[in-house]
């Protein structure tokens, strides 16, 4: 049984291409990660969660819009200071910038329409630990990443998978057989597992990505072969967690973090 890694050592994947067709109201001049919450990007909200855990290390595959994402990081320290131009002498002045992140952040554009086995494939050589983590642009959560990786340390495996129990999008009606309502729950949270979109995986995983196949998604083949192996563990979560993939959850994540409800606000 191996030391559980160190998670400022652990790259952390953001998977960042996708067109986010379903959330065009508020994407339809943005790629998805950038869409805002509280006047941050959701890509940004996801860093700062995997940096309260300790994770510094961060591997973006871009594809749709991708320069988009790469300005936002060229004009990271301009974004999030006060500036003094001095017109005349062409000077720039950076004022109540606070501490910068603590980020190394790669960019790899990854191809528009790469699947998301292959965005993993081709940033394999940045992927310089005997672990890495792997997550989606559009997901928050206050699920404690660190002990998800000290748990796939620990064990034999080759993956974790945080599950989740979603909530359902209508009420639950329960009745007595004879027409009458004998219960009725708002929106009530499954009592199954799915997947939370926060992995956790041995190098070794890249090796069950085929490389002929650019349109190829690691949740399909190489994630069920992990399976038949016996090699993908569950990592649940009970907490809160929530995908931003309609204007609906757009909104709702919107309002949480302007009431001061923002529950994955874990830094």
């Amino acid at each position: 049984m191996m030391q559980s890694p160190n998670p400022a050592d652990v790259p952390v994947v953001v998977l960042c291409g996708g067109q986010g067709t379903r959330i065009r109201e508020a994407s339809e001049k943005l790629p998805k990660p950038l869409i805002e919450i509280g006047g941050r990007p959701i890509l940004w909200h996801i860093m700062k969660m995997y940096e309260a855990h300790g994770f510094r290390k961060f591997v973006l595959c871009l594809g749709y819009k991708s320069w988009s994402i790469k300005q936002y990081f060229l004009q990271y320290e301009d974004l999030n200071s006060d500036l003094v131009l001095d017109l005349s002498a062409g000077t720039k002045s950076r004022m109540n910038s606070g501490a910068p992140e603590d980020w190394q952040v790669t960019l790899v554009d990854t191809g528009v329409d790469s699947g998301t086995g292959e965005r993993l494939r081709r940033v394999a050589d940045y992927l310089d630990n005997d672990f890495f983590m792997v997550t989606y642009g559009d997901g928050v959560g206050d699920v404690d990443l660190r002990t998800e990786l000290a748990t796939l340390a620990k064990s034999d495996l080759t993956g974790l998978v945080t599950g989740v129990h979603p909530t359902s999008r209508y009420g639950e009606l329960g009745t007595d057989g004879t027409g009458m309502v004998t219960n009725f729950a708002e929106k009530p949270p499954s009592e199954s597992w799915v997947s939370g979109g926060f992995f956790a995986f041995r190098t070794s995983f890249l090796n069950y990505l085929p490389t002929d196949d650019p349109g190829h998604f690691f949740e399909r083949e190489p994630i069920q072969k992990l399976t038949r192996e016996n090699q993908l563990g569950l990592y649940p979560h009970s907490g809160f967690w929530m995908g931003m993939d309609t204007y609906r959850e757009y909104r709702s994540l919107n309002q949480m973090w302007d009431d001061d409800q923002a529950c994955w606000k874990v830094w």
